[in-house]
């Protein structure tokens, strides 16, 4: 897996890890869909578990080469350099549209989701009695998971380090998105808008020569936040890929299975029909947590009212967001050829 690469190949890497670094973003949807779909999944969690006590020992003997080579670095460092740019730039975007275009969105991940089942489905045909059983398991999880109700933001560092680990998930289990998984922890903003707003305003201010962040103890505390949720991440990201590794070796149909059905599971959670239900009060007011934020309860799903023009046009999206996944197939077997 550490083959030369062409200039080519190391371009759409960087894509690829900025569609990872977006759908880790988006609620109910996993970047591990993307490395599946990408047909660079196993590769990295191959890359992921090679980090490990002998990488440790070739990086404090100097050995940085062979620690480049062993970790298949060229692959993780255009992958991750992807991903980082993605929270600072199509994050931002994403955000925006999050906000004045919301259906469409979801709309448009929806159909990318659907696509995914096919995409992982189509060459599945190891369908027995302990695969079809795995599958209806994913599925109950996934249903089940998309209908829980979120806690309220905790800022505990321990808790912190452990949505990290948690969180994280949706870059290695395709299906299970991470962000959603930070909404029902209470942590979603916190740690996926405010920590990387936070970040971002720094660097502008660093650039232009300003240090008056130093100051501001608000500030200083969510890039706190933002480093232990950080080293929780690279930890569950490393614990989990040793696991993963084995399970992708001894019992790959179950875990294909599980994965397709939990995929169709959280379908749910993506579907983009819904509205926020926020938690009231006796009086009927929107409760607010301790950072003055609106504390929401769940999702409203509803069918949509085929009269209205807007909805026919989010029809058109989750057909975009299906052909997006039919070009990635395309895609991946022409590069083959």
């Amino acid at each position: 897996m550490n083959e030369p690469r062409t200039f080519t190949d190391k371009i759409f890497l960087v894509i690829k890890g900025l569609c990872m670094g977006t759908a880790n973003k988006v609620p109910g949807v996993s970047g591990g869909i993307v490395a599946f779909v990408g047909g660079f999944y196993e590769e990295f969690i191959y890359s992921l578990q090679k980090i490990n006590i002998k990488a440790f020992k070739l990086l404090i003997s100097g050995r940085l080469k062979s620690f480049y080579r062993y970790v298949n670095g060229s692959f993780l460092t255009l992958l991750i350099f992807g991903m980082l740019v993605s929270y600072f730039s199509i994050s931002k975007i994403l955000d925006y549209f999050l906000v004045k275009r919301e259906l469409f969105v979801w709309a448009t991940f929806f159909g990318m989701i659907l696509g995914s089942i096919y995409y992982i489905g189509k060459d599945f045909d190891y369908w027995k009695k302990k695969t079809f059983t795995a599958a209806i398991i994913g599925l109950g999880v996934g249903i089940a998971i998309s209908f829980l109700s979120p806690a309220k933001e905790n800022d505990n560092l321990i808790f912190i380090f452990i949505c990290g680990m948690i969180s994280v998930s949706g870059m290695t289990l395709p299906g299970l998105s991470g962000s959603f998984i930070l909404i029902l922890l209470g942590n979603y903003v916190l740690l996926l808008v405010d920590s990387v707003n936070a970040l971002y305003d720094t660097f502008l201010e660093l650039i232009v020569g300003d240090f008056s962040f130093t100051s501001n103890t608000e500030r200083l505390h969510t890039l706190k936040i933002l480093v232990v949720f950080t080293l929780g991440s690279a930890t569950g990201l490393v614990t989990l890929s040793h696991l993963l590794s084995y399970v992708l070796k001894y019992y790959k149909h179950i875990t294909t299975a599980i994965i397709l059905g939990f995929i169709t599971g959280s379908l749910g959670v993506v579907w983009p029909w819904k509205k926020t239900i926020y938690k009231t009060g006796l009086t009927g007011e929107v409760l607010l947590d301790s950072n003055q934020k609106r504390v929401i309860m769940n999702y409203e799903r509803f069918l949509p009212d085929m009269t209205i023009t807007e909805n026919w046009i989010a029809i058109f999206f989750i057909i975009m967001g299906i052909c997006i996944l039919l070009l990635l197939d395309w895609y991946g077997k022409n590069r083959k050829k």
